[in-house]
């Protein structure tokens, strides 16, 4: 059945295409200028590939830290917006420092507060979902936006790789197109979150508390002794966390994989961008098959295929190899994610979508904190890179698993 959307799904959706482009420089460019900051200080491939691994990391655990509190504090009335603009401004602002770093020590760590800000900025924009639209209308929202956001972050994207590739033509140095680059997805981020910022209206929410972080505090506990007896939310929450992390470790440390394993940069950043171009129409395409075939038959056949991904990962030699590994990446990534998302919102109270999307959160756009130290400790105890990609099949393995048993349970 075709519908069009609302004037608010669409600003809602907006917001995935301004934060999109920053996804994909951590995910592309980022590293890249990385290695030509850590290189110039003489750090090997290896330690370079497990040094941006533990700052990913590192990002998460911050996330993991913060992001159930300040999850649940936003589903006080009037909070989730404010929490929001916070976390979006913190992180651009630190998007734009990093294009005037030159110490890659310094880098890392302006990445982690850039990197964890924007995962907490996510935590209030996914439970703005049980917001911006109804229920039956959740998946196709989900996936419009993991779809406009995949390919709206090819604009900014090119300009960038422009001023990556061709910075000498240009007759700029790598730093200063660097900071022109990040200065670019800065802006992009910030001018598509304006119209939701303008629009947003907290519908589903608790009362204010005089004291909102204490009593947040308090309604946190009373969450996770709720997920002992909420079984279903329980496993999910545990299947997704295996499958998403095995999922964004992919995401993340693609480009750094490619080029410590010596293969053309220009060849893996065009890779990459087909990834983003195949997305589009394949979140688009699982948005649909939603209405015709249950959610979580969808999302047991994008598990199955990332199974299949990891264990090719193990043979990527050659640079045709990696556009492969970038087509099936892009065909399940934007469908795990957005079914993911629509499937546990449905499952949670929408007045406490903060509260446990918090907890989601922990496990979703920032987590692959245990996939990036698999790989980052597998890469230099073995020095072999491509046994440590491949040893994310078990935690898709462990996570269709637990996403079995969270079907079982009405």
């Amino acid at each position: 059945m075709k519908w069009k959307t609302t004037s608010l799904e669409k600003k809602w959706i907006f917001y995935d295409v301004g934060n999109s482009a920053f996804t994909l420089l951590v995910s592309t460019i980022m590293p890249i200028y990385f290695n030509y900051l850590a290189s110039s200080a003489y750090v090997s491939g290896v330690n370079y590939l497990a040094f941006w691994g533990y700052a990913t990391s590192a990002a998460t655990i911050i996330t993991a830290l913060l992001g159930p509190v300040l999850g649940t504090v936003s589903d006080f009335r009037g909070w989730k917006k404010r929490l929001f603009l916070i976390s979006l401004l913190t992180g651009a602002c630190g998007c734009i420092v990093l294009g005037f770093l030159s110490s890659w020590i310094w880098f890392l760590l302006i990445f982690i507060l850039a990197k964890a800000a924007y995962s907490l900025s996510l935590i209030f924009y996914d439970s703005m979902l049980t917001d911006v639209t109804t229920e039956e209308r959740m998946d196709e929202v989900s996936s419009r936006g993991y779809a406009w956001g995949y390919i709206g972050s090819c604009i900014p994207f090119l300009a960038s790789l422009a001023l990556a590739l061709f910075y000498e033509t240009l007759g700029l140095t790598m730093k200063t197109a660097m900071g022109i680059a990040f200065l670019l997805i800065a802006i992009w981020w910030i001018c598509f979150s304006v119209p939701l910022l303008k629009s947003y209206r907290q519908i589903h929410c608790i009362e204010e508390h005089h004291h909102a972080i204490s009593s947040g505090l308090c309604r946190l506990g009373h969450v996770f002794g709720e997920l002992k007896r909420n079984r279903k939310v329980l496993f999910f929450l545990i299947a997704f966390f295996f499958y998403i992390d095995g999922v964004y470790t992919i995401i993340d440390m693609a480009t750094a994989y490619g080029t410590a394993l010596g293969l053309d940069t220009t060849g893996l950043l065009l890779a990459l961008l087909v990834t983003q171009i195949v997305a589009f129409p394949a979140a688009l395409l699982f948005g649909r098959l939603s209405g015709k075939y249950k959610n979580a038959v969808l999302i047991r056949i994008c598990i199955g295929a990332y199974f299949l991904i990891a264990l090719y990962g193990i043979t990527l030699k050659e640079q045709y190899q990696f556009w492969i590994l970038a087509v099936c990446v892009g065909i399940f990534q934007g469908a795990i994610q957005s079914l993911s998302r629509s499937y546990f919102a449905r499952i949670i109270p929408a007045e406490r979508s903060g509260e446990y999307f918090g907890i989601y959160d922990i496990c979703g756009k920032g987590a692959s904190f245990l996939g990036t130290t698999l790989v980052s400790a597998m890469s230099q105890l073995t020095g072999n890179m491509n046994l440590g990609v491949g040893s994310l099949a078990i935690m898709f393995l462990i996570g269709f698993f637990f996403f079995l048993k969270t079907e079982k349970i009405s």
